[in-house]
């Protein structure tokens, strides 16, 4: 096997540059990840490329672990923990040679490690970092899984101590949550959470059931119903370890739950809402690692791009970025201040509330409760000499009158708002009382956005669409001839539901001299659009067929996200 470490050997081979690999092993240092995911996470090399280099460096072949069927008795050769610290996976067994995938294979301590462990000769194969984590993730011992946990709820749990009535006391409660199957089961909700990389938790009590439901790639599937009786159990369990008041179960309480799984921190942030049966209680699932702040990997288009990194690199002026709740506004505006995060630059955001903690930032979150609006932190963010200033959200017409002016006064502002599209984000400032001058002269750019699902690549295949339904969408007619559509059957790697993953659509509308020539005259929205799509602006129906062109998405979400133009 060859010698030299992969992050020379890519450089060597003209892959990736000495500055990119020594800011890679920079990060690495700090996160402790492996060298190749901190390059691929930063969109320095592709991952497939990655695997094929190091499959020809090191003379190893490669494998596809999603679509083996692995014995769970080779599995279990080598234990779980093991497994995530070297992200080494077993998955043949032939006389006495073990089969085992990693991602670097040139570590002859770990291929050692594992070869003693073992007592048996290692054949090593090339994987990617997130193939293999997400076959890690996978194994779940016996005793973990849901049929069992469910068992033992049936059989353990003391049902008159956790039979659901109103007049329960505290430490009737508290013992209630304390029994072993209880927290078992919230910490399998919890973990197949992680696991199936969902957004949300809906715990929902009925009158004569409980159902528990994740938000994977923004759709709810329901994944469990346990044990009517136990919902008060359940509920406890979860306020115990969001450090709520389990005796208070007629007002809405917010918190948060700190976990450490799989080697790193995950966050979950706690909602409890009082319900005609009981607590209905959502978790948010917050995975600083699995925040995307590569620009250029959420899914703009080449101009689209150009035109928001020109925008955010102004000395001053506003961005706005728009769209529903969960649509991914947080995460773009993220990625922006990551990129503008530099020593020169003082930047202040105001949150409600703050998602993920960002080094070199300084985030406020929000309690109007007791007057820390976020007029009250703009305001304050202006005797702090500021360089850029991010405002969670426009909502009120004394917000927006101080951040527009804010804009004029030397300061890169960037907030979010609710609205449909780009161009009655304009419309929607003026109906505020933001006179039309200050909304011309302030706003440099407005960024619409929808997330689409991507369609599973391990289960992609080809889907027939007929050429009426194509123009119907807003397929032009000089296209139809070349259009090819895809859709994921459903397979092991995305849960059988033929998407894995999301990707945003963009519509991106630069405030161009006819634009705002057009907002002084009180243009309507329709109006502004139309100027903008003569000046270049891709709608998100269009940004949605680009995306079904290119075999990312399916028809069906590019019909659900965006309106017809």
């Amino acid at each position: 096997m060859a010698k030299k470490k992969i992050g020379e050997l890519l450089v060597q081979e003209g892959l990736i540059t000495s500055e990119q690999l020594n800011r890679a092993l920079e990060e690495q240092r700090h996160s402790g990840e492996r060298l190749g995911a901190a390059l691929v996470k930063h969109g320095v090399i592709d991952e497939n490329i990655l695997c094929d280099f190091i499959a020809r460096q090191f003379n190893c072949p490669q494998v596809n672990l999603t679509r083996l069927d692995i014995r769970k008795d080779i599995i279990g050769l080598i234990p779980l923990d093991i497994m995530h610290k070297y992200q080494a996976f077993p998955f043949g067994l032939m006389g006495n040679t073990l089969h085992v995938a990693m991602s670097d294979p040139g570590n002859l301590f770990i291929i050692d490690d594992i070869r003693f462990l073992t007592r048996k000769n290692v054949q090593v194969h090339v994987a990617s970092d997130s193939v293999i984590k997400q076959v890690i993730g996978a194994c779940v011992t016996e005793e973990d899984t849901l049929d069992e946990v469910l068992g033992m709820l049936k059989d353990e749990v003391d049902v008159d101590l956790v039979q659901a009535t109103d007049e329960m006391d505290l430490s009737t409660l508290e013992n209630a949550a304390e029994q072993a199957p209880v927290v078992k089961l919230v910490n399998l909700v919890l973990m197949d959470a992680i696991r199936k990389q969902a957004s949300d938790i809906h715990i929902e009590p009925y009158e004569k059931m409980v159902r528990i439901r994740l938000r994977i790639d923004g759709v709810l599937y329901e994944v469990m119903r346990p044990p009517v009786h136990l919902k008060n159990a359940i509920i406890s369990r979860i306020k115990i370890m969001a450090r709520l008041d389990i005796a208070e179960r007629r007002l809405p309480q917010d918190g948060r739950i700190r976990l450490k799984a799989k080697n790193r921190e995950m966050d979950f942030r706690v909602s409890v809402l009082p319900t005609l049966f009981g607590e209905k209680i959502v978790l948010r699932l917050l995975d600083k690692a699995g925040l995307q702040l590569d620009m250029t990997r959420l899914g703009f288009e080449e101009l689209q791009y150009k035109n928001f990194r020109d925008a955010i690199y102004l000395p001053f002026g506003m961005v706005l970025v728009t769209g529903p709740t969960g649509s991914g506004k947080t995460t773009t505006l993220y990625s922006a201040l990551s990129d503008l995060n530099k020593v020169g630059q003082n930047i202040s955001t105001a949150e409600d509330p703050v998602e993920y903690n960002l080094a070199g930032i300084n985030q406020v979150q929000i309690h109007e409760s007791i007057g820390l609006t976020f007029a009250a932190a703009l305001r304050a963010f202006l005797r702090q000499d500021p360089d850029i200033i991010m405002v969670g959200e426009v909502r009120d017409f004394e917000t927006a009158e101080i951040a527009v002016k804010a804009a004029l006064t030397g300061h890169l502002v960037l907030s979010t708002l609710h609205t449909n599209d780009a161009p009655s984000t304009i419309n929607r400032l003026l109906n505020m009382g933001v006179e039309a001058f200050l909304v011309s002269s302030a706003v440099n750019l407005v960024l619409a956005q929808r997330l689409v699902r991507r369609i599973c690549p391990e289960c992609k295949i080809l889907e027939e669409v007929p050429a009426e339904t194509l123009l119907d969408l807003g397929v032009m007619d000089e296209e139809i001839g070349a259009f090819a559509c895809y859709r994921g059957a459903g397979c092991s790697a995305c849960n059988d539901t033929g998407y894995r993953g999301r990707i945003a659509l963009y519509e991106i509308m630069p405030m161009y001299e006819q634009i705002r020539e057009l907002v002084l005259m009180g243009a309507s929205a329709s109006e502004i659009k139309k100027e903008s799509i003569r000046l270049g602006m891709t709608t998100l129906r269009r940004a949605g067929i680009n995306k079904l062109k290119e075999g990312v998405t399916s028809l069906e979400e590019v019909i659900r996200s965006s309106a017809k133009d």
